[in-house]
């Protein structure tokens, strides 16, 4: 699947525990009648494919929905894999 818009918001890399998995968080504006804020984060070695992009590009992102559940309640992820500027 793919999202298109702005980028809205491009947040640091963290760190997370001892073996040091990385994560980023991009939000991107869809451009749609009603516009959507759609947070996508990029784990691991994918963090780095954020180092190009800046707030106010026009992107295309490839992106995976995960679902996972715990303790009776339901969480959705949408998980970046690929990202590219739009001219």
């Amino acid at each position: 699947m793919n999202i298109k818009g702005i980028v809205k918001v491009l947040e640091d890399t963290q760190e997370i525990g001892e073996k040091g998995f990385k994560k980023r968080l991009i939000v991107v504006t869809t451009q749609e009648q009603y516009p959507q804020d759609i947070a996508i984060e990029f784990t691991g070695d994918k963090t780095n494919l954020l180092d190009e992009i800046a707030e106010g590009e026009t992107v295309d992102v490839s992106i995976n929905i995960r679902g996972r559940e715990y303790n009776g309640k339901y969480y959705t992820s949408i998980l970046g894999w690929k990202i590219e500027t739009i001219i």
